[in-house]
């Protein structure tokens, strides 16, 4: 059975979250994240796989190592989903600010 792996439910997961962190600033092997982690490696892996599936994560090999690049592409396509949602929440915090500095301004007086 082959899932279609959704970029939401991969970044869902607080350790592939933090692979994608390691990866960001160089490439690593599996051996080398996983060193990261308190899990067994067949985990790690299993969380690169997913990460890979999702084109998150983008491996290249190199003679016998696998490194893991990250995908800045897909990334892109997750902040371009994001940002809608946080500009109308920091329009929210404006608008609780200036009622808070009203509210602040007339108990003074």
């Amino acid at each position: 059975m082959n899932l279609r792996r959704d970029v939401f439910q991969a970044i869902a997961d607080p350790t592939r979250r933090s692979i994608l962190m390691l990866v960001a600033t160089q490439a690593m092997t599996a051996g080398t994240i996983a060193s990261n982690f308190d899990t067994a490696r067949p985990t790690v892996s299993k969380h690169l796989q997913i990460l890979t599936e999702c084109q998150l994560l983008r491996p290249e090999q190199n003679g016998r190592e696998i490194y893991y690049h990250l995908n800045p592409e897909k990334m892109k396509e997750i902040a371009e989903f994001i940002e809608p949602f946080r500009k109308m929440w920091d329009e929210r915090f404006n608008r609780l600010e200036d009622v808070m500095k009203n509210y602040q301004s007339k108990n003074e007086q």
